[in-house]
């Protein structure tokens, strides 16, 4: 869990930057984190896409599963369900900022996608990635609603450690093949985040996680039929 340790860590030290030095950072500043962060998303999701697409058994699994998963997305429409909760929940300055703090931090594909690759392959790169993120996310956060965004950090060590051991009972019966498909769709994700956070091209991501799905399913299917034709 060394991955969810270091998250919730730079979220506290974000938190504390935020709370004591937040109304001093100049935005030209905070824009400057953000682009570096939104630049090492991107780079690091095409990476991930390109090392593992060839791989793939399946190459053109991962496009139906973001033309499917995407497709769902949309008609359950997530991005718009997860704005509603932000507004929800904030009946206060703080609560909106830590209902904002927790959904940002939570969901999310490092976030969801981190704890499972370090759980099966011992690799924290995504949740290094998602650390950094977050310790600018909740810098500027807690700059306007106080210490109080540090509360988030025991939210994510709960999400991610439970997400985390439960892929670690998992792990033994996930398919490399699956992993390797999960990857390449996750990949695509996380460079769509680095683009919207580069405000190069808007990207609803959120609608965009069901695509994480499909490869499960699709693996689960082949299963059966190999059941049934053995």
């Amino acid at each position: 869990m060394l991955g969810t340790i270091v998250n919730v860590s730079t979220i506290l030290a974000g938190t504390l930057v935020g709370g004591f030095f937040g109304k001093k950072i100049k935005e030209e500043y905070k824009d400057a984190m953000f682009n570096a962060v939104g630049l090492a998303a991107a780079g690091l999701g095409i990476s991930t896409l390109c090392s593992n697409l060839p791989k793939s058994t399946y190459p053109v699994l991962f496009i139906v599963s973001l033309a499917l998963g995407g497709l769902l997305g949309s008609v359950l429409d997530i991005d718009k369900r997860f704005n509603s909760l932000v507004t929800k929940f904030g009946k206060s300055d703080l609560s909106r900022g830590l209902s904002t703090a927790i959904l940002l931090f939570c969901i999310g594909t490092l976030s969801i996608l981190g704890p499972v690759k370090s759980a099966v392959e011992g690799d924290n790169t995504f949740l290094f990635t998602n650390a950094t993120l977050d310790f600018v996310t909740s810098a500027v956060l807690a700059s306007t609603y106080g210490f109080g965004i540090a509360i988030a950090a025991g939210v994510l060590f709960l999400w991610q450690g439970s997400i985390w051991l439960l892929a670690s009972f998992l792990g033994p019966f996930i398919p490399e093949a699956l992993m390797t498909e999960i990857s390449i769709v996750g990949g695509v994700l996380i460079a769509c985040s680095g683009l919207s956070i580069l405000n190069i091209k808007s990207f609803k991501t959120m609608n965009m996680l069901p695509s994480l799905i499909v490869p499960i399913l699709w693996f689960g299917i082949m299963a059966l039929i190999g059941l049934f034709t053995a």
